[in-house]
């Protein structure tokens, strides 16, 4: 299962349309900072499910910070980053990562793409799909009950 990972669009719904169709993902996670991208992007594919959580940039009070997803067997967090402090250090979201058994932990905030297997965790930045130089994106792919991340360039 191919998914692809997205954050920090900041309105850029073009840069999200062409990841998709160069990847052609089973599903779609946003990590926030602008809901409304990823459901415009929902709107664009509605046979893609698309799963999002806010960013520091969203006031979306009644959405959960984080989502805890169990996708073939893996455990995966989506999350912004912000409230874990990533700008500084990813040592809170290693904690996290070991206190919850975590296959993968999804994260954006910094802007800057990151693919990292801590001890089990496989930790994955997918960058800014909204940087108007260089827009990255994530891809997370679930085979054979390994989780494999990589980076992704816009063509």
């Amino acid at each position: 299962m191919n998914i692809l990972v997205l954050s920090d669009s900041h309105g850029n719904l073009s840069n999200m349309i062409r990841a998709v169709e160069q990847e052609a993902p089973r599903m779609i996670f946003h990590l926030g900072d602008c809901w409304r991208d990823a459901e415009r992007l929902q709107d664009q594919f509605p046979d893609i499910p698309v799963r999002q959580v806010p960013g520091n940039c969203d006031f979306r009070p009644d959405e959960p910070a984080e989502q805890l997803l169990c996708l073939e067997n893996r455990r995966i967090l989506l999350c912004h980053g912000h409230t874990y402090g990533v700008k500084t250090s990813l040592l809170r979201a290693g904690y996290t990562a070991e206190e919850q058994n975590l296959d993968t932990f999804l994260f954006g905030h910094t802007h800057t793409p990151l693919v990292d297997l801590r001890g089990q965790t496989l930790f994955l930045n997918p960058g800014s799909i909204g940087d108007r130089l260089r827009p990255t994106y994530g891809v997370l792919t679930i085979e054979n009950d390994k989780v494999v991340g990589r980076i992704g360039l816009l063509e």
